[in-house]
């Protein structure tokens, strides 16, 4: 950690080389342009940074509104609690810019009080040196594979960043030192992998991000079958040479890797490079190869996980009937973990299914498991801040979901689910200013304009929210149920009735052709007020058990609902209350204000 600056300005501590900021122990998610504009404040702190400045720097080689700059102002004013009690850390001056107004002082690493940080690591995509079009899916594979070893090898001092945002960089022309900063990274792991018949040739090279200096440079050839112990002996040089003690787990199962039929492996990579691709089509495939893998490797726990994977998220997307996919995903995570229990993607396709099967207990221990064992697993807390919003802790919600947005910081879907639960958490204003900045990256991320809808039309915003998502309803081609259920409801609260009425009878015949949510027929009938049939299909929608019916005692547009028994009695069946004698029921999670803002609860994404 040679190199590393500190700074400290009241009870926060900011590392200037991983763009990371702590309070007291405790670190503070910062989405990445935000801690780019408070290192440059903090470094100037006592002068005026313009805003020329700020946008130049911090938005270099990108052209972007003066609107940016004032979100992530506003974005480190809420983090700092920025006048809550009597500081104002940032300054605006008039037509001229931000001044950082707190006293700041700068230290070495050695000098940081809370012991030794935790070094964050990214795996560029490697690179495909085999000349042939057909083997893209091995190096993309053997990336993905190389963060996860990496990430299991000492959670507590080292933190992989996820694959999404580290595919972003294949065949930038970005400085490491760039890729460095916008990550929030001390070192990078590139490299390039060659097939030839049945051997396969890896090397790699770790680089120090600030200065660019290489650390260590390997290179391995092995047999295919032999592809998992030539992983292995890259991650324990990696380790040695950042001088991270493995954890006596994660030391014995480098040490026991085993041999894998080399088809097996080929076609577990297939599989998990179309899981990734995240289409109906992509995902259908992804399973044919991940039950080919298995076929020819039945002990191979990794495929096994892999097809969990790809059942649930046929599931997410509303692609495929809930039960079914959620009874498939079980029985190969179960499997997988009958073959290695710490397989840390297992136990949360294991507890993914069971949150969507309303068993929250199970799904809550085997999150946490999941977590335990890898705590870089990016998707683990993505999907355990789902849970903790549906069963109503939703300021744990958000603090895991930002974690996820940490070691996923690129990614699109890590930062809509953030705007997700912000939202259904009852700050409305906050997810508009993060689904902005998404639209920001992408004006075509389809996700962010109905994050964007929901979060207006909780403020009553109704032309803006059909606005938003109308959008979101062009970019998917109208081929989402999902979309067109939100724009109806927006309709109907609007008062334009005969547009959610025609919107009503397209998700009809679109039901003819494909597998549409009960819950989507749901939430337009609540929207054009008729109580009867919105319970009616809320029913249905139980018992298929549609990927949102574990939100629903925290979606605001089912208040209309609340004061009806009924609905007092759905929150029963799906767990969220506990009945109790006289028909009054013992509140798990409560509806309302209160469940938005964090009461109640003991113990899918965009």
């Amino acid at each position: 950690m040679a190199g590393t600056r500190f700074f400290t300005f009241g009870p926060f501590r900011l590392d200037a080389t991983g763009r990371a900021l702590f309070r007291g122990a405790r670190m503070v998610p910062i989405p990445p342009k935000a801690a780019d504009t408070l290192l440059l404040l903090v470094e100037n702190a006592g002068s005026v940074v313009t805003k020329e400045q700020l946008l130049a720097t911090v938005w270099r080689d990108t052209f972007v509104e003066e609107g940016s700059l004032t979100r992530s102002i506003s974005v480190l004013r809420k983090l700092l609690d920025d006048r809550a009690h009597g500081h104002e850390y940032i300054v605006t001056v008039p037509k001229r810019g931000y001044r950082f107004a707190a006293r700041v002082e700068q230290a070495a690493a050695r000098e940081a009080p809370s012991g030794p940080a935790k070094i964050m690591l990214a795996v560029l995509p490697f690179v495909d040196l085999s000349g042939d079009e057909r083997y893209g899916y091995f190096s993309d594979g053997l990336t993905d594979e190389m963060i996860t070893q990496l990430g299991r090898l000492n959670p507590e001092r080292l933190g992989v960043i996820g694959r999404t945002s580290a595919m972003q960089y294949r065949s930038t022309n970005k400085s490491l030192q760039r890729i460095g900063r916008e990550l929030g990274v001390t070192y990078v792991l590139e490299g390039s992998v060659r097939r030839g018949g049945s051997r396969v040739r890896v090397s790699a090279q770790l680089i120090q991000a600030s200065d660019q200096i290489h650390r260590w440079t390997g290179s391995y050839e092995r047999e295919l079958h032999d592809v998992l112990a030539l992983q292995s002996d890259v991650a324990r040089a990696i380790a040695r040479q950042i001088e991270i003690k493995l954890a006596p787990r994660e030391r014995e199962r480098l040490a026991a890797a085993a041999t894998v039929n080399p088809q097996s492996y080929e076609d577990y990579l297939k599989g998990r490079y179309l899981w990734n691709a995240r289409t109906q089509e992509a995902l259908e495939k992804s399973i044919h190869y991940f039950e080919r893998a298995i076929r020819n490797e039945p002990r191979y726990a990794a495929a096994y996980a892999g097809l969990a994977d790809s059942h649930l998220t046929l599931q997410d997307t509303d692609c495929v009937p809930p039960r079914l996919a959620t009874r498939k995903a079980k029985q190969a995570a179960a499997r997988a973990l009958e073959i290695d229990e710490a397989l840390a993607e297992a136990h949360v396709s294991l507890a993914h299914a069971h949150f969507h099967e309303l068993d929250w207990t199970t799904a809550e221990r085997e999150f946490s498991r999941g977590i335990e064992l890898n705590p870089s697993y990016a998707t683990a807390h993505f999907y355990y801040a789902n849970y903790l919003l549906a069963v109503g802790r939703s300021a744990e919600a958000i603090e895991e979901a930002s974690r996820a947005r940490t070691l996923y910081p690129v990614s699109l879907s890590a930062q809509t689910n953030v705007a997700m639960i912000l939202c259904l958490a009852g700050q409305p204003d906050q997810a508009i200013e993060q689904s902005l900045a998404v639209l920001e990256t992408d004006p075509r991320f389809a996700p962010a304009y109905e994050d964007l809808g929901r979060a207006y039309g909780l403020k009553r915003m109704h032309r803006r929210a059909i606005a938003a998502f109308r959008k979101a309803v062009a970019i998917s081609k109208r081929s989402s149920p999902r979309y067109l259920a939100s724009l109806a409801h927006a309709y109907a609260v609007a008062g334009k009735r005969k547009e959610a009425v025609g919107l009503l009878r397209e998700l009809e015949r679109l039901a003819k052709k494909r597998y549409v949510s009960s819950y989507a027929f749901a939430l337009t009938f609540v929207g054009l007020g008729d109580k009867e049939k919105a319970f009616a299909w809320l029913a249905k929608a139980r018992r298929e058990r549609s990927s949102a019916v574990p939100f629903v005692a925290v979606e605001p547009r089912l208040a209309p609902l609340h004061s009806d028994p009924r609905f007092r009695e759905l929150l029963v069946r799906v767990g969220l209350e506990r009945p109790t004698s006289g028909s009054v029921a013992s509140p798990r999670v409560r509806t309302g204000t209160a469940a938005r803002t964090g009461s109640g609860g003991p113990g899918s994404p965009p």
